[in-house]
């Protein structure tokens, strides 16, 4: 448990002094094209899904519209 927290107590300044300047620095283009791939990823997985559901959701309306039509006649 002191061996951790000898770590702990070495590391934690280091950290401190590494961070030079108090905002974020300048990410570059490769970044913003990795952010970019990830976020096409998040879309084309969520395409499908959205169209699952409302496909799931049609469905059920139109079993309960069906249910309700039989009662009432």
């Amino acid at each position: 448990m002191k061996a951790l927290a000898t770590i702990i107590g070495t590391i934690a300044p280091a950290t401190a002094l590494a961070a030079s300047t108090p905002h974020a620095a300048d990410s570059g283009f490769i970044s913003w094209i990795f952010l970019g791939f990830c976020t096409l990823l998040i879309i084309s997985q969520a395409m499908p899904a959205l169209l699952l559901m409302s496909g799931i959701a049609k469905e059920v309306t139109g079993i309960v519209r069906e249910e309700t039509k039989g009662r009432n006649s």
